[in-house]
């Protein structure tokens, strides 16, 4: 019985010590992320990878579909005003000042995962 018991405490123990990433899929897919496009993807490095593949930035990772859904939901004119103009924790124009509208919505559709069109 005694075999029984200490093989049961082992095992939650074990458990307990489960050290399995919580929100592995979108976190691992954020930190190595990359345009397809050489010229985005150095925009994206420089300029959106530092808050979009940080979870404790609070900012949507890239390729978290369920957190960008709801901002895609507002259409891309907000998006881009978002982007532009700074949102809560978003600063204006996204720290690439260089960056031009068509930019910006290729960077946030490649972010959200779904191709985004300008109205």
């Amino acid at each position: 019985m005694r075999c029984i018991a200490l093989l049961l405490a082992v095992s939650g123990l074990l458990a307990a010590c489960d050290d399995t990433p919580r929100h592995p899929p979108a976190r691992a897919t954020a930190a190595i992320a990359m345009p397809v496009d050489p010229a985005l993807a150095q925009v994206y490095d420089s300029s959106c990878k530092l808050c979009h593949a940080n979870p404790a930035s609070g900012a949507p990772l890239s390729g978290d579909k369920a957190a960008w859904s709801p901002r895609v939901a507002q259409g891309v004119d907000t998006l881009l005003d978002h982007s532009i103009n700074g949102y809560n924790g978003m600063p204006p124009m996204g720290l690439c000042m260089q960056c031009s509208e068509q930019q910006f919505v290729a960077l946030i559709s490649f972010m959200a995962g779904v191709q985004l069109q300008q109205e």
